[in-house]
């Protein structure tokens, strides 16, 4: 079930305007937290934005995510400097990774927007979310139910090329 979970997650970008419940996000959170980090120091932090105010600002700041217009939340996974200076990059990634396969197999779609290292990008979303200087957000991930398909990204020929 895992593998076939990592091999079918696709990145969405069309939604549905059906909200996502609560309990599914925390699941969602709990899965990015449960993550491997350098000295199981933790350096993250997130955000779950689902004020339409200021997911129609995120394009503004970030031009690649036009489709958060749709999404009905979003999640900012930032790294706390002060916790991690050398390896925040490296553990909020893996966090981001657990956090696109659980809303996955929740049915749900996602896309992973980078911001860091885009200087403007990073200053944009730190003022609009009011951030201290010490959290630095590396990506935004709009999400919500998939109002598209899509085919995994492979064959199954290329596959069997591959097998032992």
């Amino acid at each position: 079930m895992c593998l076939e979970n990592i091999l079918t997650r696709r990145s969405i970008r069309k939604y549905t305007d059906k909200p996502i419940s609560e309990e599914d996000i925390l699941d969602i959170l709990k899965t990015a937290m449960a993550a491997p980090s350098a000295r199981n120091l933790q350096p993250w932090e997130f955000i779950v934005i689902d004020n339409r105010e200021i997911l129609d600002k995120i394009p503004d700041i970030q031009p690649y995510t036009k489709m958060i217009l749709q999404a009905p939340l979003a999640f900012v996974v930032c790294g706390n400097a002060k916790v991690s200076e050398n390896y925040w990059v490296q553990d909020c990634s893996a966090a981001t990774q657990n956090l696109l396969l659980a809303i996955h197999a929740k049915g749900l779609g996602a896309v992973w927007c980078g911001l860091y290292p885009n200087k403007e990008r990073v200053d944009g979303i730190k003022k609009l979310l009011n951030l201290p200087e010490n959290i630095i957000p590396l990506n935004i991930i709009p999400a919500g139910y998939p109002a598209e398909e899509k085919e995994p990204p492979y064959s199954q020929a290329l596959l069997l090329q591959y097998s032992l």
